[in-house]
């Protein structure tokens, strides 16, 4: 191999590692297809939308029987804030269907209002009883481009 050659074969190396390298945060919250992983900010359950292009955060009160979504980036480190006044969630527990809308949440502290926020929220008896159920959150848009429904398996 000629040092030309070589220096070649390294560069192409370098920049496969740098690729592959380029997103790999661990943790052991939501694998994606690419072999890496992102954490929950609010201990949730991520659920990809796009191809690494935004994340929802399920986040379950079972005390107060509340699911909560939030959108966020890619990397689930920055909001995402959504236009939609409501959100929709289909999730089967206790052998049932049952659909979920999940109102838009305004927080003073953010900035965030109804129109423009990344919160959104549902209070339903059933989500007390069942800490483990499938679904799939209804189609959103975001930034223009629209992504769902999304399937998701919560557990505990």
């Amino acid at each position: 191999m000629t040092p030309l050659s070589l220096t070649r074969a390294l560069m192409m190396l370098a920049a496969a590692v740098l690729v592959v390298a380029g997103c790999s945060k661990s943790n052991d919250h939501a694998a994606h297809a690419g072999g890496h992983a992102h954490k929950a900010p609010h201990g949730g359950l991520l659920v990809e939308l796009g191809e690494h292009a935004y994340n929802a955060e399920l986040v379950r009160d079972g005390d107060a029987g509340k699911l909560t979504v939030y959108f966020l980036d890619g990397h689930a480190e920055n909001f995402v804030r959504l236009a939609l006044p409501s959100i929709s969630v289909v999730a089967y527990a206790g052998g049932e269907r049952r659909t979920l809308t999940l109102l838009a949440v305004a927080n003073s502290v953010t900035g965030e209002t109804v129109g423009n926020t990344s919160q959104y929220e549902a209070q339903a008896d059933w989500v007390k009883k069942f800490a483990e159920f499938n679904g799939e959150i209804g189609a959103v848009e975001i930034r223009g481009s629209k992504f769902g429904p999304a399937a998701f398996a919560l557990k505990k």
